[in-house]
């Protein structure tokens, strides 16, 4: 693989992670040989085709698939079921119905340990903390609204917010802003950036969107068609906090460049 060094302090870390999945019969490969390290905090951005196994890759760190071969690490401890410590949010914002913006964002309290155990008793504080975390992304006063009664930008705040209640070391992003219009797209892009820089939680990014990666990114990924595997590592140098005007610079359009080709070149193959 091309491209800088890794960073040595490894937070997360894969080493030769192959993973195959059944699928109608067959065994499908989805990514092979993947190895890489992130150190606590960073920001990382996995880009590439579609069906190359960036998906795959999260839910590897996830827990919620095990490697055919290889080790995956988190915090120094071998991934071996569904991390606790991991946040996630999607494409689909999945807000449940029946229940209004606040308890959608209180839904990973009452699962996961130790906060289920003590969900009942310290309602009214997990309640204080949930309207806190709604606020910081916009969504003051949103909390007894249900989800058909506000827009798909402020539910995927919602779910931002439900990703991080309770105070993941991990957060895992799958395209989580793809579904939107490109100016909602970008004003959750500095929400996020804002939230990560309060907060410093190590974050993986899934996006086929380039601006949305280099804006981001501490580090992007490149992979290749399926089976997916490392094809180019880059370190994104843009003083932070970017705004949106960065995107225009030389510098930013030079690396936006210089990774979509490597995309290309991965695609051409």
């Amino acid at each position: 693989m091309s491209g800088s060094q890794p960073p040595v302090e490894a937070f997360v870390r894969l080493d030769h992670v192959t993973l195959d999945y059944p699928h109608e019969g067959e065994t499908v490969r989805a990514i092979e040989d993947v190895s890489l390290t992130a150190r606590q905090g960073e920001f990382v951005v996995v880009a590439g085709p579609s069906g190359c196994g960036k998906t795959t890759l999260l839910k590897s760190l996830a827990g919620l698939l095990l490697p055919t071969a290889g080790t995956v690490v988190v915090g120094d401890m071998p991934v071996r079921g569904p991390q606790k410590i991991v946040g996630m949010a999607f494409q689909n914002p999945i807000m449940l119905p029946w229940r209004n913006i606040l308890d959608n964002v209180l839904l990973p309290l009452e699962i996961v340990t130790p906060h289920r155990e003590r969900f009942r008793r310290d309602r009214a504080a997990y309640m204080a903390q949930a309207q806190e975390l709604l606020a910081s992304v916009g969504l003051e006063g949103f909390g007894e609204r249900d989800p058909w009664q506000v827009s798909g930008g402020q539910q995927q705040r919602a779910s931002l917010c439900r990703a991080l209640i309770h105070h993941p070391d991990l957060l895992l992003l799958d395209e989580p802003f793809g579904a939107l219009d490109a100016f909602t797209r970008e004003e959750l892009w500095q929400v996020l950036q804002a939230l990560w820089m309060k907060r410093q939680f190590t974050v993986f990014l899934v996006t086929h969107d380039l601006r949305e990666a280099l804006f981001l990114a501490d580090t992007v990924y490149v992979m290749s068609t399926r089976p997916g595997h490392l094809v180019y590592r880059t370190t994104v140098t843009l003083p932070r906090p970017r705004s949106l005007e960065d995107t225009f610079s030389a510098a930013f359009t030079e690396a936006y460049h210089e990774v979509r080709r490597r995309i290309g070149e991965v695609m051409a193959r």
